[in-house]
């Protein structure tokens, strides 16, 4: 194995395995019946399961559309398309959480990779 590297780590990524791994890395080493019906190995062959990476670009599409959302209640707020001042607050404070929540997840993976980074092999 050549180290951890960048492209070792997007195959990771994409496969859930890295060069020369012959099973996929389970995620969980618990498994119940609800974590089997949600995948808990990156990389397999069951159609349930998803990669790392699709989850994360589920979550990016879900806090955009709540900002989206978001947007067009202030426009219609702004507009006079709407009155109801309480919805439109709720929706731009679930927009803001969720954008909140995202940058501390990314926080988080930056972290871990430059963990993964600093290890010696």
């Amino acid at each position: 194995m050549d180290g951890f590297t960048v492209s070792n780590a997007n195959r990771f990524l994409e496969t859930g395995r890295l060069p020369g791994d012959q099973q996929s890395i389970p995620i969980n080493s618990s498994q119940s019946d609800t974590s089997s019906k949600l995948g808990t190995t990156v990389g397999g062959a069951d159609a349930t399961q998803k990669s790392f990476a699709d989850t994360l670009s589920d979550a990016i599409q879900s806090v955009n559309s709540m900002q989206q959302a978001s947007d067009k209640a202030i426009q219609n707020l702004a507009t006079g398309r709407t009155d109801n001042i309480a919805e439109v607050m709720v929706a731009a404070d679930k927009a803001d959480i969720a954008l909140k929540l995202m940058v501390q997840v990314r926080n988080k993976i930056i972290d871990a990779y430059q963990d993964i980074m600093k290890m010696q092999v």
